[in-house]
């Protein structure tokens, strides 16, 4: 069922990718998730295959080394990686969330250095902006970055960081300057730079092959070319690059969302009581069906919001919408999910209790949806 779904795709070579990436998702993720979500382990032969696919760089130039593909098409390969294995479609969209702040704000010299790279497929990128006690408050950073001759030299801590310790390089935030939203200002930062280290995996719900740690620093150095942008832009720069990650995870939450909805009608057709299967009870059939148009809104909201990207018009109240709706949305159909298979929802025999606890931090991650109401309310009444 899971190629079923209804895609209007913008061209042959769009079908050709998420064909490929049904493919790959198949043979060589889908294998692999329950063995490597109980073991927390960082999938990076997953990455080295989606690398070497094409696949983590598509929404960017060809010149450097990207898929030069519109956003409708990446997110719609983000959704299918997400729907096998969601822990690698989270690291996916941070990846192309590293790349994006390069791509969007770096000098022609910075982004001839480091974009081939980040696009080549062998590197992955994790996004340092969390902190301890600055989360979706990105005016409360406390690492610094203090000028001294060709370097800046940073101290601090940052949290909650997809891929730390196990990316190659990270995209830091951190503050020049003591003013609340002009002072912070935007870095590239190679793993294996000097001074830089990391606290041990968290232990999470879900998600566990989505490695997450803090990424220390202490009087690390980092040369002063590996500014993206201007000294004192980092809180623009930071807001800017999170509405095209918000629609990632709102393309993975679909991802999830679609998982589980298959797994729920499949089990309904399967499972028996009273001499019938299940899916003849119309109260089931109902639950299904809203199910269903929860995954398609979660999908038509998320490619609104691409498509108004792709068109160079303003989407960043669409894109969180996008990631309230699907993030929400993924919550409510795995709950369901594990209703309809009862008590063999509940246990890890089947992926709809793994899928359950996976939905739930897309409602946290990448903005609360607290903070996307926010948005999308002072968006309405300026």
């Amino acid at each position: 069922m899971g190629t079923s779904v209804e895609r209007l795709l913008p061209s042959d070579e769009a079908r050709e990718l998420l064909e490929l990436t049904r493919e790959i998702a198949a043979k060589e993720l889908a294998p692999q998730v329950q063995a490597a979500e109980e073991a927390a382990e960082f999938p990076a032969a997953a990455y080295r295959v989606l690398g070497d696919a094409g696949l983590l760089s598509l929404p960017f130039p060809v010149e450097y080394g990207g898929g030069g593909q519109p956003y409708e098409v990446y997110l719609q390969v983000v959704e299918e990686i997400g729907r096998a294995w969601p822990s690698v479609g989270v690291g996916t969209s941070v990846h192309s969330l590293t790349a994006t702040v390069v791509e969007a704000n770096g000098s022609d010299a910075l982004k001839q250095e480091w974009l081939p790279r980040m696009l080549s497929g062998d590197w992955l990128g994790a996004y340092c902006l969390s902190e301890p006690q600055a989360g979706s408050d990105v005016s409360a950073i406390r690492t610094s970055a203090v000028r001294d001759g060709d370097e800046y030299v940073v101290t601090g801590t940052k949290q909650w960081i997809s891929n730390g310790s196990c990316a190659d390089y990270y995209i830091l935030f951190a503050r020049t300057a003591p003013d609340p939203k002009h002072g912070l200002s935007a870095f590239v930062v190679p793993d294996g730079t000097a001074g830089m280290g990391f606290g041990a995996p968290e232990k999470k719900m879900g998600l566990a092959s989505d490695v997450t740690t803090q990424v220390l620093f202490d009087h690390a150095r980092v040369p002063a070319e590996q500014l993206i942008g201007e000294e004192g832009r980092g809180m623009h720069v930071a807001l800017s690059a999170l509405d095209a990650g918000r629609l990632g995870i709102a393309a993975v939450a679909t991802g999830i969302a679609q998982a589980a909805l298959e797994c729920a009608v499949e089990y309904s057709k399967e499972r028996t009581q009273l001499g019938s299967p299940i899916s003849d009870n119309q109260g089931l059939q109902f639950m299904l069906a809203d199910m269903a148009a929860e995954v398609e809104r979660s999908r038509a909201s998320y490619l609104h919001a691409a498509r108004l990207k792709d068109a160079g018009r303003p989407f960043s109240r669409q894109a969180s919408v996008a990631k309230v709706t699907a993030t929400d949305a993924a919550m409510k159909v795995t709950t369901d999910a594990v209703q309809v298979l009862g008590g063999n929802g509940y246990t890890r025999e089947y992926p709809v209790e793994r899928l359950f606890r996976d939905a739930k931090v897309t409602q946290i991650f990448e903005g609360t949806n607290q903070i996307q109401r926010m948005v999308i309310a002072r968006d309405l009444l300026r």
